[in-house]
């Protein structure tokens, strides 16, 4: 594993062109996922570890990118909570959300042992994957998770009963807050232990609160899951999708890495970050919807940044959307991997 580009990366060694990974990259976007999908349930494809060892290596081959991620889902620590879930065709449906309850924290039940399918399927990926290939592991960030939680299922991109919670009840906020970031430990530690080499902290909605807000009740928690990952010996990646300037806050003590967004160009990331936190992202996948003409001229854009910035994962400022051709997904991989990087 001592090749892989990606983990070089991660220690701060020399490479001759930044790693690439993508997020959603295990998804809608590859016709051999569709496929299967044609087949399987979200579920079966999670649960079931040849499936789910299959779906996250698919874009290894499909893509040539120079790392897995586990295929999962942030919403698999509220079910191993005692949450009802299911995922039907319109996405992820709790029985009931926290916010109906009188009293939310009492429903809570922790049961690691509900995710024990995951170690299994991690154990297929470690047997089955290429040598060279690093496996990322994941779980939801706190907010997000707790956002998904007390409001049920995200229709409503502002989660306005969850914002109103956290807003009326910091004290149960506080509680539910520290019953997610237990169990997260849990889970992240039972990852590593099973194989996985790096780990990502999904803060999808990051900016639906002040930064000030974030800090006092969120960063905490994230720094928390942080240490504990970092104790196992391997990298964090922290992605607050729609920090902002928050990302002034970002401090080695936080993370190894912070993964940016779309909304903040590269070069004022850079800027905003500590210099000791290395940066991945930030291309808006969208620009993927366009003609490769247009992704070319979009991609050439990085490579000044790349070129002077050793400490860089390509990746997206969020996921594939599914409308996405793969096609286009292929022609951004095959440059990256081959555009002269200048190093």
């Amino acid at each position: 594993m001592t090749d892989s580009i990606l983990l070089k990366t991660l220690r701060g060694e020399a490479t001759e062109r930044p790693p690439f990974w993508f997020m959603r990259q295990a998804g809608r976007v590859l016709p051999s996922y569709m496929a299967l999908k044609e087949k399987y349930s979200f579920w079966q494809m999670m649960k079931d570890p040849k499936l789910g060892a299959e779906v996250t290596l698919l874009p290894i081959n499909d893509l040539g990118v120079d790392a897995a991620i586990l295929f999962s889902d942030i919403l698999v620590i509220p079910y191993a909570m005692g949450m009802g879930l299911e995922f039907s065709d319109s996405g992820p449906e709790f029985e009931k959300p926290l916010s109906h309850f009188d009293d939310p924290v009492a429903q809570l039940k922790p049961d690691p042992s509900k995710l024990q399918y995951i170690y299994d399927v991690i154990d297929e990926i470690m047997a089955t994957k290429p040598a060279h290939i690093p496996l990322i592991g994941f779980c939801g960030a706190p907010l997000t998770v707790l956002c998904y939680m007390l409001q049920g299922i995200g229709r409503q991109i502002e989660f306005p009963e969850a914002i109103r919670f956290i807003y009326r009840n910091k004290k149960a906020t506080k509680q539910l807050i520290d019953a997610i970031v237990e169990l997260s430990i849990i889970y992240a530690q039972k990852q590593h232990e099973h194989g996985i080499q790096v780990f990502q902290l999904f803060e999808t909605h990051a900016g639906l609160i002040p930064n000030e807000l974030y800090n006092e009740l969120f960063m905490p928690a994230v720094e928390k899951i942080g240490k504990a990952v970092r104790a196992l010996g391997i990298p964090f990646i922290y992605f607050p999708k729609g920090m902002g300037v928050g990302l002034d806050k970002i401090t080695p003590e936080i993370c190894d890495f912070v993964s940016i967004d779309w909304q903040v160009p590269i070069e004022v990331a850079r800027k905003l970050v500590d210099p000791g936190v290395g940066l991945q992202g930030n291309l808006d996948p969208r620009i993927l919807l366009s003609s490769q003409d247009v992704i070319e001229k979009q991609l050439e854009r990085y490579i000044e940044f790349g070129q002077k910035n050793q400490n860089w994962i390509f990746n997206l400022g969020h996921g594939f959307l599914p409308t996405i051709p793969y096609e286009n997904a292929r022609f951004m991989a095959d440059w990256v991997r081959n555009a002269d990087w200048k190093r």
